[in-house]
Order: structure tokens, then C-alpha cells, then sequence
């Protein structure tokens, strides 16, 4: 029996050059594949691997080869286009955890990162046959493969012995390991990006006569920009486009072409994009319409678009999309729908949406801002934002990043990504959809299964800035792109208008910002005048709002010159509500690139309650990136191991839908207070005896236990035991049982927390108070496990509620880091546990000195494949995908 293909292998990857390849397992109908790979190696790629000459594989070695078991012998290949370009196998040795490893690479293609992305997926193979250790014999002389197992990140000893160089990697995940991981995807997926974003030449195809054709359209917006390159247009019957000669094809175009822009009917962009592989174009935009936004026939065509383009090492912006854009002087492109760009500026910008591209374009540049560069994904079927985060991170060129997002692809990722980015550039953030979570069918991305305000609180955790619309992103961008952050909260009112003060005062109270008194200067104040306050007000304060509204024209010039220069000198970041107007006024620009808006520009705002809404964001930003991101403390007490060993115990006695978690709990140093049911007064009593008193009675299941009468609290005697046991079963009718338990130390805080395996995020942890008010309006907030200190600090301080646990509202302060401390254990045991899809820890009560963890119920089951953003890089996979996580799907609950 032919062994069962493990087609959960395949990927397509992003290699360190930015261009794509495919991986898979190797095939018994790989054998004319591996004899033309073979064919194409050096004398010297042979040597290293055979040790000796070998000309050609024999028909024998061929089969051996390409036949293999999956289990003790397993192959992958990468291949680019119809070609095998590399080889790595593994053969299980005699000690059964194990393998001989071996790697071929093209000569053509080594140096592209091959090789390390082939290393990852066969690692991960190897782990899930149980194999834990890779060992290699390396010739002296090939000092490259030498060199590569060293730098692989894993723990590797090596040893000379019989003319060859004996590594050994243990195979165990490291720290090392996973930031050369990170760090390789990083720059492949950065490469990737610029190879889009820095084209030397560009190849429009579909570019007709028609004037306002969405062809044309592109090519006269790449030539009204002066692309800093040839531009070339194609259409099979036209001989020249805008005044440009037309080519009929692709491939008649003698010259290299870096990329591509489709806009020709969407049944003809298949073959647009084979012919576009074969003439060794690196990208491709996508304008046309027709894919998944159709229905499932388009959606059908988008993913084979995207198969085909990846294959060939390709990566696709779009279909349906606006287009990109660079302001870099050295290429001035403009491969989009929209006629005219904004100037050049410190801000970059990705869309989601092809139809609001343009108008957000027209936005900024209406406020006077500039961009960097600009996509636009449309469909978004291949590159998205996590892509542009990680090209975003080191451009020198881009100060602040905006995204209008209306799906999240690989939401995980890309709150990793936001996290480390954050920490050197803001990231503004637009998330539309957040009341129905809704997608629209042509995105390559499932829609969330969590809520919108637990997709707020990770944010949070990331240091994204969230805002409710393209108005506020906007308001915040320009402050972020022109002015320094603000060192604390402490906020500065200068104003000619005592109303208008007094409304920036009250923004700033409300926004949480801490004002000073507003210096009212009166209507007629000049330049000296708020020169003077200025002056006064520049030690005082961490941020300055300034309101110039003169009720009839005044020496605004002067005015604006001292704004500026205050603005310069304080290095306080400095924002105005200046005659009412909106952007970056001339007069208060400090001039850049090509007459743009410089560092030091001030924004302006139409109203003051606008400007101080800006500021409190980028206050909340400041700080957060002034706060160390720490890292998951070292826990004493936990077993991680034992834990897992008490998940495997469950799924083999069946899992089910609800178990009692005591015991694994336990293993990370969680004690949860016993508890037994029963079923009369005698049993009642028996059991307040045995776990000591006082007890408390209550239902057994939590949800009955949660409505109001329902629990008796404070028994100290029998004659108690057995009242409260008569009037509970009178109550709540025989149908329900009833549990005896010690009762917590008092006074004490309810508090809920919860694991949840989330299938977009991962493993996520919640936190939030067990009033019966702050459950119904829902007041919980989420953190990605694992946690640090500093994530449990905050998402303690997260909930609206949160002050009734620091001694607010007649309650008692309570120990507070012994809760954090029981949020770092739980997010481990989420993060280490992916067999725990549900956790509820419920109710916990936060005394004065500890933590007493009263309820738990988990439900097990077994993990399918890696959790997201984990195991080897890989891209996101193309296909359809399950529209069912709706807001009333997601995760396993708990009933």
C-alpha cells in the first residue's frame, strides 16, 4: 500500500530575494523532475553532496530517490515554475529520534535563502515523526553548509571524524531559532515589497486607446508621474498608447520588465500571468475586476491566479485593486487608478479597498500631508498588510504607518508584527466592520471569531492606535508625521477664545489628559501675546494646543511664525486649531522634500475638541512605547511536561465537551478550591466537615450558581448546612444538585478568567470582573498568550470596572499582583497547551492577600495542525475559505 501523502506539508514561501517558490513532499512521479535538476548542478554542488564524482543518477537511485515513506524517510523539493530547484531529505538512523539529513540547491539558485526555508519544513516534519535530532556529514571544503548548520539557530555540536565534518542540531525550538526565523522572514517579506515598490521598468497590459479605460488610465498616471524608468504598453492590436509604442505581447518587449499592471478582462489574466512568468517579471498588480468579489467562479480564478504567480515566484497585489505608489524622487511611481498623488512625505499608507483608495488619497492630499509610498490590495489574494508592515519597519523613508483594514488575514501575525514595529513607528489603524465582522466575499480572509472589542484590547497590546474612521486617522497621522511625542500627559491651552478654551479643557478631562489652566489671551492677541504664553507655558506642560481664532483678520502670518518656531525650539509637539482650518496650512509648514510639509510643520484642526482627541492617542501611544514590553517571566511551580502528559490522559479517555481541570491546573501552580456535590442535609454536612468551615451552597452547575439566590455564604454549623440545603432544593426544584464548598477568605473581588484557542489568533486569554453588571455589559478585556508581567498588569487595568480592585467605591484594595501572577500561569498553560480549547476559571476571588480560585471547567481536545503564526514561514494558502466563524462561531464554549 502506497504510503498517504502528507499534503499539509505544501507551502509556498517567500525566499530571501523577495521572489516566491513552492514546497512539497517529493512524489514517485518526480523522476523526470530530478533528473533534469540534476542535470543542471555543477561538478562541484555534486562533489559536496556525494562526496566524489557522479555524472548522472541511475535509473535505481532515481527511484530511491522519488520513493519514499513519509514516516522514516521523507523528501521535500522547492520548485519555480515546471523546475525542481532543491532537494532535503531525512533518513531515520538507528536511534529512532534520529536522521541523516542532506540538502541540494541549484547553483542558479543558492544564495536565495532556499535552503533555510527548506530547513524549517523539513524540521517540522521531522518533529511530527518524532524525530528530535538531524545530524550531517559535511565536507571540510564546503565551508557554505558548514557555516548554514551554525547559523540554523539550533543547538549544534560538531566533530571531525573520517575526512568529513560530523553536525548534530537538536531540533528543540530556542530562542535563537526563533529569531533567525523571524528575522529571515522579516527580510524576505521586506525584499518582497521593495522588488513592487522600486521598479526599473513597468509593463502596462491592457492599455487600449479608450481614453478613460482603466488600462490607459494607469499608463498616463505612469507617465504623468515621470517614472523614473520605461514604461510599456501592450495590446494585441494597437501600435501605440498616449503617444507610447504598444507591444502585442509581454514577450516582445526586448527589455527587461521588473512589473507588471493587469488590467485586461479577468478570463484573460491566467495566461497574462503565465506569459508575464516566462519573460521573468518579479511582480504583478492586479486591477482587474472579475475574482472573488463575483462569487465562487471569480473566487475559483483569483486562487488559481495567485497559484500560478507564486509558483513562478511572483508575489500579486490585488486583483481588484487601485494600484501602488512611490513618492521616492529616484522612481516617482504612480501605478494607479487615481490621477494625482500626494506630495512626498513620512507616511505610509495601505487600503484594503480599491474604491476608497482614491478618495483617501484626495484626503491627504487636501490636508497638505504626503505619503511615502501607497497600496492598495483590493482582494487582497496574495500581499497584504503584514507585508507592508514588514517592508515599513526599516524604510528609512516612512515615519508613520496607516492601514484601513476591513479584514485581518493572519491576525496573529499581524499583531506580532504590529508589536515589534510599533516599538520604532506608530501604526494608525482603521478596522471597519467591527459591528457585523462581516467580509466581503472577494478578500482572501475569514471573517473573526472573536468580537470586535476583544480585537480592540489586542491592539492594545500591540501598540496599534485604533481609530473609529478615516477622519480621526487622518487627525492623528499628521500630528504623528510632523510633530515629536509627548512626554507625559500634562497639556498646555493657549487660546484667544475663552469658549474655545474651555472646550479644549473639557476634551482633555474626558480624554483622560491632565490640562492646565488655559491662558486666555483675548480676542485681540497678536504674535507677541501668544509668544509670551508660550514662553511661559513651555516648562510646564508635555503638549501644547494652540487656538488662534481672530473675529476679524488678524496678523495670522505673525502668528503662525511663532507657533512654529515655539513648536521647533520646545521640541513639545505643538498642535492648533488655526483659523478654523484643516491639514498642514502653508503658513504653519516648515518646509521639506519639494516645498512638502517638514519635521517640525504643525497640524491644524477645525475644532479644538478635534485636536485634543488626536493628542490623547498619541498619548496613550507614547506611553505605551515608553513601557517596557518585558518578557514571560520564569514561573516556579509548573510541570509543563506532567501537564501534557494530563491533556494525553484526557483525549484518550474520551475528552468530552466539559471536564474538571483541577489536576492540570495544578501543574502550573493553580490550586482550585475543592468542591463536592450532594444529593441531601447528610451529605451536606458530612462534606462542610471534611473541607473545614466555614462552607458555602450553592447549585453545582455555574450558570445556575450565577442568577441571583442562588448561593449561601457564610455557614458555620450544621443546623446552617442543612437550612440552606432545604431552601436551595425548594428553590431551584430536584432537577438541580447542589455542592458544598470551603468558603474564600472575605472581603474579596469576583473575577473571571478565561482561555480561549482561538482560530485566527491563537491562544488568548480574558480577563474581567464577576459583577453581575460588568457580565452583562460585557466589560472583558484580551491579551495573546503567553503574557508578560507587563500584559497582565494591563489587562488587570483594561476593564472599566478595574477600580473596584484598587480600593474605589467602598471596596478593599485587594492583592492585585497576586491576580497578575495568575494571569502569566494561565496564558503559559494557554500558549504551552494547544489540546486546551476552552479554559474558564470562574468565579476567582481577589482577596486582600491572595487569590482563591473557586470554579474551573476546560474543555480538551485534540490540536489540528499549527496554531496560527506558528511553524515554519510559510505564505497564507489560497482556497476558500470557512465563512462560518461568524460572531456566533469561533472558538469552543463552555455551556
Amino acid at each position: 500500500m502506497e504510503p498517504d501523502y502528507p499534503a499539509h506539508w505544501e507551502a509556498d514561501v517567500v525566499l530571501a530575494d523577495g521572489g516566491t517558490a513552492h514546497l512539497r513532499p517529493i512524489r514517485p512521479d518526480d523522476a523526470d523532475l530530478l533528473r533534469a535538476f540534476y542535470s543542471r548542478l555543477s561538478d562541484q554542488s555534486i562533489y559536496f553532496r556525494f562526496f566524489g564524482p557522479r555524472p548522472r543518477l541511475s535509473d535505481r537511485e532515481v527511484t530511491w530517490f522519488t520513493t519514499v515513506d513519509y514516516v522514516n524517510r521523507v523528501a521535500l523539493i522547492a520548485t519555480l515554475g515546471t523546475e525542481m530547484v532543491a532537494v532535503v531529505r531525512f533518513d531515520r538512523m538507528e536511534q529512532q529520534d534520529s536522521a541523516e539529513v542532506a540538502f541540494l540547491v541549484e547553483d542558479a539558485h543558492q544564495g536565495r535563502g532556499v535552503a533555510s526555508v527548506l530547513m524549517e519544513h523539513l524540521r517540522a516534519a521531522a518533529r511530527e515523526r518524532g524525530i528530535r535530532h538531524f545530524v550531517a556529514d559535511v565536507l571540510p571544503s564546503n565551508t557554505r553548509m558548514v557555516t548554514f548548520f551554525r547559523q540554523a539557530g539550533y543547538t549544534a555540536q560538531s566533530q571531525f571524524e573520517d575526512g568529513v565534518v560530523r553536525m548534530t542540531l537538536d531540533l528543540a525550538t530556542t530562542e535563537t531559532s526563533r529569531e533567525v526565523t523571524m528575522a529571515r522572514e522579516h527580510r524576505a517579506e521586506a525584499r518582497s515589497i521593495e522588488r513592487l515598490l522600486t521598479p526599473s521598468s513597468v509593463v502596462v497590459i491592457g492599455a487600449g486607446r479608450e481614453v478613460g479605460g482603466v488600462g490607459q488610465t494607469v499608463l498616463r498616471n505612469l507617465l504623468g508621474a515621470d517614472f523614473n524608468g520605461p514604461v510599456y504598453p501592450v495590446h494585441r492590436q494597437v501600435r501605440a498608447v498616449a503617444g507610447v509604442r504598444a507591444y502585442k505581447s509581454v514577450s516582445a518587449i526586448d527589455e527587461d520588465v521588473d512589473l507588471a499592471v493587469v488590467a485586461v478582462p479577468a478570463d484573460a489574466v491566467l495566461d497574462v500571468v503565465e506569459e508575464c512568468a516566462e519573460k521573468g517579471v518579479k511582480g504583478l498588480v492586479v486591477v482587474s475586476s472579475g475574482f472573488g468579489e463575483t462569487g465562487p467562479e471569480g473566487r475559483a480564478r483569483q486562487d488559481e491566479l495567485v497559484r500560478i504567480a507564486r509558483a513562478y515566484g511572483l508575489r500579486v497585489v490585488g486583483p481588484n485593486c487601485l494600484g501602488i505608489a512611490n513618492t521616492d524622487p529616484r522612481v516617482r511611481l504612480n501605478a494607479t487608478l487615481a490621477a494625482h498623488l500626494p506630495g512626498r512625505g513620512r507616511v505610509g499608507f495601505f487600503s484594503q479597498s480599491g474604491a476608497l483608495g482614491t478618495a483617501l488619497l484626495q484626503r491627504v492630499a487636501q490636508r497638505g500631508m504626503g505619503i511615502s509610498t501607497f497600496v492598495s490590495a483590493g482582494n487582497r489574494a496574495d500581499v497584504s498588510g503584514n507585508d507592508l508592515l514588514q517592508y515599513w519597519e526599516e524604510d528609512p523613508a516612512t515615519d508613520v504607518i496607516l492601514l484601513y483594514l476591513e479584514s485581518l488575514g493572519n491576525p496573529r501575525k499581524f499583531a506580532r508584527l504590529a508589536r515589534r514595529t510599533a516599538r520604532k513607528k506608530p501604526v494608525v489603524v482603521v478596522k471597519s466592520g467591527g459591528t457585523t465582522q462581516g467580509v466581503p466575499v472577494g478578500h482572501a480572509a475569514p471573517v473573526l471569531g472573536l468580537p470586535d472589542a476583544a480585537l480592540t484590547t489586542l491592539f492594545e497590546q500591540a501598540g496599534v492606535i485604533r481609530v473609529d474612521d478615516l477622519a480621526q486617522q487622518f487627525d492623528v497621522a499628521q500630528l504623528l508625521a510632523y510633530q515629536p511625542l509627548p512626554a507625559g500627559p500634562r497639556v498646555g491651552v493657549v487660546s484667544n477664545s475663552d469658549a474655545l478654551a474651555l472646550l479644549a479643557v473639557d476634551a482633555c478631562v474626558a480624554a483622560g489628559l491632565e490640562p492646565c489652566p488655559p491662558a486666555n489671551l483675548g480676542a485681540g492677541a497678536g504674535a507677541r501675546d501668544y509668544r509670551k504664553a508660550l514662553e511661559e507655558l513651555r516648562c510646564e506642560v508635555d503638549a501644547i494646543v494652540a487656538i488662534y481664532m481672530p473675529p476679524i483678520p488678524g496678523d495670522c502670518a505673525e502668528v503662525a511664525a511663532e507657533l512654529v518656531r515655539v513648536a521647533r525650539e520646545t521640541g513639545k509637539p505643538l498642535l492648533a486649531t488655526f483659523e478654523g482650518r484643516m491639514g498642514m496650512p502653508p503658513e504653519l509648514r516648515v518646509p521639506g522634500e519639494d516645498g512638502d510639509p517638514g519635521k517640525g510643520s504643525v497640524p491644524s484642526y477645525p475644532a479644538p475638541e478635534e485636536a485634543v482627541r488626536a493628542l490623547a492617542h498619541v498619548v496613550r501611544y507614547a506611553l505605551w512605547r515608553e513601557t517596557p514590553q518585558g518578557t514571560p517571566p520564569e514561573l516556579d511551580g509548573v510541570d509543563t511536561e506532567g501537564a501534557r502528559a494530563v491533556v494525553e490522559e484526557i483525549l484518550a479517555a474520551g475528552g468530552g465537551p466539559e471536564v474538571d481541570p483541577a489536576e492540570l491546573l495544578a501543574r502550573y501552580g493553580i490550586t482550585v478550591w475543592p468542591a463536592e456535590v450532594v444529593a441531601s442535609q447528610e451529605e451536606a454536612v458530612a462534606a462542610a466537615e471534611r473541607l473545614g468551615w466555614p462552607v458555602v451552597v450553592r447549585a453545582a452547575d455555574p450558570e445556575v450558581a450565577h442568577r441571583a439566590g442562588t448561593v449561601r455564604l457564610g455557614l458555620s454549623d450544621a443546623g446552617g448546612v442543612r437550612r440552606a440545603y432545604d431552601d436551595l432544593s425548594a428553590r431551584l426544584g430536584p432537577e438541580v444538585t447542589l455542592s458544598v464548598q470551603r468558603m474564600a477568605p472575605q472581603p474579596s473581588v469576583p473575577t473571571v478568567v478565561r482561555v480561549m484557542d482561538d482560530p485566527d489568533f491563537g491562544a488568548v486569554v480574558s480577563f474581567g470582573l464577576g459583577e453581575v453588571t460588568a457580565r452583562l455589559l460585557g466589560d472583558e478585556a484580551f491579551r495573546l498568550a503567553p503574557l508578560t508581567a507587563e500584559d497582565a498588569a494591563s489587562l488587570v487595568r483594561s476593564v472599566r470596572a478595574a477600580p473596584l480592585l484598587f480600593g474605589r467605591y467602598g471596596y478593599p484594595p485587594v492583592a492585585v499582583d497576586a491576580l497578575a501572577d495568575l494571569l502569566v500561569r494561565v496564558g503559559r498553560l494557554a500558549d504551552e497547551l494547544p489540546g486546551v480549547a476552552r479554559l474558564d476559571l470562574d468565579p476567582v476571588l481577589v482577596g486582600e492577600s491572595g487569590v482563591s480560585v473557586v470554579g474551573a471547567r476546560a474543555v480538551i481536545r485534540d490540536a489540528v495542525g499549527p496554531r496560527p503564526d506558528r511553524g515554519p514561514r510559510r505564505l497564507r494558502q489560497t482556497g476558500t475559505p470557512t465563512l462560518g466563524a461568524g460572531p456566533h462561531a469561533g472558538p469552543e464554549r463552555l455551556r
